[in-house]
C-alpha cells in the first residue's frame, strides 16, 4: 500500500470519529433557558438555595430553571395543600429564585378568613431564625421554617357544589 493511500485512509477515519464526536456533542444536554434540571429534585434545589425542600409538593410533575433565575413547577393539575393553611398550587407555579428568595410569584395562593390571596414573595432572611416570611399583597406573614421542611400532598381543590 502506497503512503497517499495510507494517508487517505488515516484521513478518512479522522473524519468519521470527529463526525461521531460532534455528533455526540450535540446529544448532551446543554444549559440553556429550557432545560429542565435533571439531577435534582425540586425539594433538593430549593434547600441548596437556602429554602425549606417542602415549599412545593411531593406531587410536582417537572420544573425549570433557566439562567436568570426564572423557575417554574408544573402539576398535573391544579391542587391544594395543607401547611399552617390552606395553600392552593395552579398548573404552573413561576417565581424568579435567589438565595433564600422567591420572588414574583405567580400561581400560588394562600387561604386567610376565607379569601384565597395571592402570594407574591417567599422570604428566609435570617435562616439561623428559623422564620420564612410570607408576602401576600396586604401583609407580610411569618411562619416557622420548619412546617415546610417535609413536602405535603396536594390534592385537587375541592369545589363547593349548590
Amino acid at each position: 500500500m502506497s503512503t497517499t493511500t495510507t494517508m487517505m485512509n488515516i484521513n478518512n477515519t479522522f473524519s468519521i470519529i470527529l463526525t461521531l464526536f460532534i455528533i455526540l456533542l450535540t446529544m448532551i444536554p446543554s444549559n440553556n433557558s429550557h432545560n429542565t434540571l435533571l439531577t435534582t429534585s425540586i425539594h433538593e434545589l430549593l434547600k441548596r438555595q437556602g429554602l425549606p425542600g417542602g415549599l412545593f409538593p411531593i406531587n410536582v410533575k417537572a420544573f425549570t430553571l433557566n439562567s436568570n433565575g426564572l423557575l417554574e413547577v408544573y402539576f398535573a393539575e391544579p391542587c391544594e395543600a395543607k401547611f399552617e393553611t390552606l395553600v392552593r398550587f395552579e398548573t404552573v407555579v413561576r417565581a424568579n429564585l435567589t438565595y433564600g428568595e422567591l420572588n414574583d410569584v405567580q400561581g400560588l395562593s394562600q387561604e386567610e378568613l376565607f379569601l384565597w390571596l395571592p402570594v407574591k414573595d417567599i422570604v428566609v432572611q435570617d435562616p439561623s431564625s428559623g422564620i420564612i416570611m410570607f408576602n401576600i399583597g396586604v401583609a407580610k406573614k411569618q411562619l416557622a421554617f420548619s412546617i415546610f421542611e417535609d413536602p405535603p400532598i396536594c390534592k385537587p381543590p375541592i369545589i363547593l357544589r349548590m
